[in-house]
């Protein structure tokens, strides 16, 4: 699915903040992405859904080289990979449901409406549908963002730290859609840097960690 073979990025001018990444992400699995601030997580997602392109090495992204891909090509690819931001970005004007119907609209695909509820439904969110965002906790914003992202069934589910601003009940809660996710058979990859959050969800999926450290990318031993 992501194949990264001694892959580097570094901004125009600058030295490299990732280099040397091999990565091996198959269909189904189950990856969080853990390191300090500032170690390059975010960026290694934006690599992830061709939002960056390497600056060295050679990534593939559902078998396609990004090297070879033109604007067209790309924006097909984004469309297998849904994304939850740090961010949740928001049009504070349209209501929940229209927001998370948003990625079908921008495609040009009609809104099954049943699907849509069904949808919300599935986060706990039926009751604020028509709620507009400012008006959401945290919690909720976190939910209607995952919604959205996996409305077109994407086959892989990014999430940046998706709870860094929820309690632990509300991170769980989270966590919990995201492996229900992946047992229906998402490929799910999780930046936190939250090791008790990615203790807690082990217990309950298999799941590898991978850890961004001096700019490169290691495999987490057992005593995380």
């Amino acid at each position: 699915m992501i194949q990264m073979e001694d892959v580097g990025f570094g901004y125009h001018g600058g030295a490299e903040l990732l280099s040397n990444m091999t990565l091996s992400l198959q269909p189904g699995m189950f990856h969080f992405l853990t390191g300090p601030s500032g170690s390059g997580k975010t960026t290694l997602l934006r690599l992830c859904y061709a939002d960056l392109l390497p600056t060295s090495g050679r990534m593939s992204v559902f078998g396609q080289d990004l090297r070879g891909l033109g604007r067209d090509d790309i924006a097909m690819l984004r469309r297998r990979v849904g994304v939850v931001h740090q961010d949740t970005q928001f049009l504070d004007h349209l209501p929940v449901a229209e927001n998370v119907a948003l990625p079908l609209n921008v495609s040009g695909q009609g809104v099954d409406m049943d699907a849509l509820r069904d949808l919300l439904g599935w986060v706990q969110l039926s009751q604020q549908a028509r709620a507009l965002p400012p008006s959401l906790s945290g919690g909720e914003r976190q939910r209607a963002a995952l919604a959205r992202a996996v409305i077109l069934s994407p086959d892989l589910v990014l999430a940046d730290e998706p709870t860094g601003n929820l309690d632990w009940e509300m991170s769980m809660r989270l966590m919990q859609l995201l492996i229900e996710l992946n047992k229906s058979g998402k490929t799910v990859l999780v930046a936190t840097h939250d090791l008790n959050l990615i203790r807690a969800a082990k217990a309950q999926v298999a799941a590898r960690v991978l850890r961004i450290a001096g700019g490169a990318l290691h495999l987490a031993g057992a005593d995380l």
